[in-house]
């Protein structure tokens, strides 16, 4: 979120941020307030009805009438009723050259297998999990001595700049 925050600063961001949406309290939503984006949290309590929870969600966003939603460190698997109302506009950045590693330890999955590169997918969103169709990908070299965190930065780093771009040529494709 921070490098859509900075791209839009800079004025190389093609598209404006409507809002910003957690699941918990993160440190995301004071650099949206700090930049003047609305946000929200909605939680979900343990024990929650899931589907209730999908729909209270769907509705918060779609409140902001987004023409793309960008889910970027959001560690919750939405259901149905999000799939169907951002169906084609929901994209989901991953820290691993998708198709391989899917899942929340992709960086650690990587060095576990011992690949001499990894990278970061952005990519579609549907029902599965980081399955979606690939709309981009960028490689990031493993280094010798890489720890999990000093991977993870690198592709983070890469990342963002990805993510500006994707987000750029969506919104030029949809002008």
């Amino acid at each position: 979120m921070q490098s859509l925050i900075d791209a839009r600063s800079q004025g190389t961001l093609n598209a404006e941020l409507v809002a910003v949406g957690a699941d918990r309290p993160a440190a995301g939503l004071a650099r949206a307030e700090a930049a003047g984006i609305p946000w929200f949290v909605h939680r979900l309590a343990r024990g929650a009805d899931r589907a209730e929870w999908d729909r209270g969600l769907t509705a918060r966003v779609a409140a902001y009438t987004p023409d793309l939603v960008i889910s970027a460190g959001f560690m919750k698997l939405v259901g149905a009723a999000f799939l169907d109302e951002f169906e084609g506009r929901f994209i989901n950045t991953h820290p691993a050259l998708l198709p391989r590693f899917p899942g929340a330890h992709a960086v650690r999955d990587a060095l576990a297998a011992g690949v001499s590169v990894t990278g970061c997918t952005i990519f579609a969103v549907d029902a599965g999990v980081d399955t979606g169709p690939i709309i981009a990908q960028a490689p990031v070299p493993v280094q010798p001595g890489d720890t999990e965190a000093t991977l993870h930065e690198r592709i983070k780093q890469t990342e963002r700049r990805l993510l500006v771009d994707v987000v750029n040529r969506w919104k030029d494709a949809h002008d």
